[in-house]
């Protein structure tokens, strides 16, 4: 996991899309939407029905990397209120591990119960050494906050192909993960809603994991900035 700064601190992102914060022992993950394709599958769509098994092995593999002690996940665990009572056997297993042997906090999103029935703690929010977890970034928040909800991808064109990768996006004092969970899309990481709920900023950047290093791509400036003058 490639280290970078943000609200004072040490962070690393990592290619499996997980954010591990060194001072906090802490494993942070975004937008699971566990039992995904169970969900769907209940209106005639079949989707292989192993999304919550890769999901949580995904997540098992980074605790082990990092050797987290916590973990926190922000917001759209599962995909509907009746994920949990879904979960196969092999799955919910995993969950009952991981939940067992780890400090786990489920920050609560728009496609969650506000108490749910998996093992662990439920918050709407949660500030921690001055950084505010939560789901969904709030426009005009000017403490230094975390969160997911958009599933920003990077989308460039390179050697006459189109690329989109899973990307964080990171400005002065806010950082939306990417979506952690096996069977979910993404909106642009330069898209209005993204910018707006960036804001305030100066500037707003992309960041991508890429092997031992850090790629990082501008996707907003603020033109005041740009122009060498302090943005509102």
């Amino acid at each position: 996991m490639v280290p970078f700064s943000f609200a004072g601190q040490e962070w690393r992102l990592g290619a499996s899309r997980a954010l591990y914060w060194a001072e906090e022992r802490a494993l942070l993950v975004a937008d699971l939407h566990l039992e995904k394709a169970s969900f769907f599958a209940r209106f005639g769509q079949m989707l292989p029905p192993y999304d919550s098994r890769e999901t949580l092995g995904r997540v098992a593999d980074a605790v082990r990397a990092t050797g987290a002690a916590r973990v926190f996940c922000l917001g759209d665990n599962f995909h509907d209120a009746a994920g949990p009572e879904r979960l196969e056997p092999h799955a919910a297993g995993m969950l009952a591990a991981l939940t067992r042997s780890l400090d786990w906090v489920w920050i609560t999103g728009n496609h969650d119960e506000k108490g749910g029935a998996a093992p662990g703690t439920y918050v709407p929010e949660l500030a921690v050494r001055g950084v505010i977890l939560r789901h969904e970034a709030k426009a005009g928040e000017r403490a230094p906050e975390l969160s997911g909800h958009y599933h920003p991808k990077l989308r460039i064109a390179a050697r006459g192909r189109r690329i989109a990768r899973p990307c964080a996006v990171l400005s002065e004092r806010k950082l939306i993960l990417p979506a952690f969970g096996a069977l979910t899309g993404g909106l642009d990481a330069g898209d209005p809603a993204i910018v707006r709920a960036m804001q305030p900023a100066a500037a707003i950047d992309a960041l991508v994991a890429a092997g031992e290093r850090l790629a990082r791509f501008p996707v907003w400036r603020d033109p005041l900035w740009q122009e060498g003058r302090a943005p509102a």
